[in-house]
């Protein structure tokens, strides 16, 4: 792989970042050569993921049955503050990651996790739930962002989907085996202090592995930078170096057709996600489930979705990034239908692996094509706007969800959720091309013979 010594890298990178690259150490391109980089921060995100997992179970039941909320908008308020905030979070940590480096944001994100499960915990209202989550978007939108770019940043080009699906995988896997382990403790201990415990100690964890022993990576992007090769196609020649903010805002919302096309599905996928987490557990207790069947049924769907990207990530480095979306968002969509139809567990079970499965068909992949298309100096900023818009899917989805629940019924509003996924499918399949320069310099040599 490509490799440069840092005093090569001195005459071009900025001042704010001289202090960020350990004198002396070798910089280079590639999963092998970063290996241990690389599995510290899939560790990072592991616990990011753990504190969002905290919730998925316990905290729709606890508005209903502890703080007697009642109405589905007013229930799902914790994850619309939530997905506001880690979606406007989401975008200023790209652009503070080029101008501060990656670890000063990632620890900074731990430090506004540290106060959430104790909250939680304490809270004697629901106002304080809420305070609660806006600070886990923020603290979200900080830490994953940046393990994010960090892990792009040390991979290169050439497995790139395959470093997302571990990246995502570790996150998610965290959200399910925490979800699972806070409805088994709240159905002994009950709903608090029990299942928030575990968020003491992700963020204790997190916080000490970030400050001490996680490396900046911004070098890495530095030096892809400056060796980036232009697409054969000249697809993204318009797309120099030199973009401003609003620029690459304008590139990765609606004017690219790849990248707009990743931020409309990621925002789409994310609907789901939040109606998954607000609604479904309100459902299947309606049914009569257990807690402890509850937090089966939640965590199986993130648990399919995150040991699913091992195999989806790679899989998209090698057959493409469009076709494994767009089918991804319409696997969700039968899911989601599955889920409306019916009243059993087993059924609910089935559809929550199809869910997840889905769900790990498009997760690791918008971020490989948001990678594949952005350039190296202003990829942060377009990841970070990517993630705005994708996790922007949670306030829309929980504000979506919940007033056509309160008007028509939750499986109205899955029925909803589940049409918009469709078309998101269908909007990726018509507009964007494929982006990953294997498949694309496969396809043209094909198609000249």
């Amino acid at each position: 792989m490509v490799g440069i010594d840092r005093s090569v890298l001195e005459g071009w990178i900025v001042k704010p970042f001289a202090h960020t690259t350990t004198p002396g150490r070798r910089i280079e391109l590639g999963l092998r050569q970063n290996a241990a980089q690389f599995t510290l921060l899939v560790v990072v995100n592991a616990l990011v993921g753990g504190m969002l997992g905290q919730e998925r179970t316990v905290l729709p039941l606890l508005g209903e049955q502890v703080f007697g909320v009642r109405a589905y908008t007013a229930g799902l308020s914790f994850i619309l503050v939530f997905g506001v905030a880690k979606a406007a979070t989401n975008y200023f940590a790209g652009t503070w990651s080029d101008r501060f480096g990656r670890k000063p944001v990632l620890i900074a994100g731990w430090l506004v996790a540290v106060p959430v499960p104790l909250l939680l915990i304490w809270a004697p209202s629901w106002g304080w739930v809420i305070v609660a989550n806006v600070l886990l978007g923020i603290s979200q939108g900080l830490t994953w962002s940046t393990t994010v770019v960090m892990k792009i940043d040390l991979v290169g080009p050439a497995r790139r989907g395959f470093a997302m699906g571990l990246n995502e995988a570790a996150g998610y896997g965290a959200v399910a085996v925490t979800a699972l382990a806070t409805g088994y403790l709240a159905e002994s201990y009950g709903l608090r202090p029990a299942p928030f415990l575990l968020g003491i100690a992700f963020a204790a964890i997190g916080l000490g592995l970030s400050t001490l022993a996680v490396r900046e990576t911004h070098g890495h992007a530095r030096l892809e930078a400056a060796s980036h090769v232009a697409r054969a196609d000249g697809r993204h020649d318009h797309l120099h170096s030199e973009l401003t903010n609003g620029e690459v805002f304008v590139q990765t919302s609606f004017r690219e057709p790849a990248l707009s096309s990743a931020s409309q599905a990621g925002l789409v996928n994310n609907l789901n996600d939040g109606l998954a987490w607000g609604l479904f557990p309100i459902l299947f207790a309606a049914a009569g489930l257990s807690v402890s069947k509850i937090g089966l049924l939640a965590a199986l769907y993130p648990a399919v979705w995150g040991a699913g990207q091992l195999i989806t990530g790679a899989l998209s480095d090698r057959w493409g990034r469009k076709w494994m979306i767009a089918c991804g968002m319409w696997l969700q969509a039968v899911a989601l239908g599955i889920i409306a139809l019916s009243s059993s567990f087993e059924y609910w079970a089935v559809a929550a692996v199809m869910l997840g499965a889905g769900t790990a068909m498009v997760y690791p992949t918008l971020l490989a094509s948001i990678g594949d298309v952005a350039h190296p100096a202003w990829r942060a900023r377009a990841v970070g706007t990517y993630r705005l818009w994708r996790d922007g899917g949670f306030a829309v989805g929980a504000l979506l969800a919940g007033i056509v629940a309160d008007a028509f019924g939750i499986r109205a509003a899955i029925w909803a959720i589940a049409s918009l996924t469709a078309s998101s499918g269908l909007i990726v399949a018509v507009r964007m091309y494929e982006t990953h320069r294997h498949t694309t310099t496969v396809q043209k040599e094909s198609t000249d013979g």
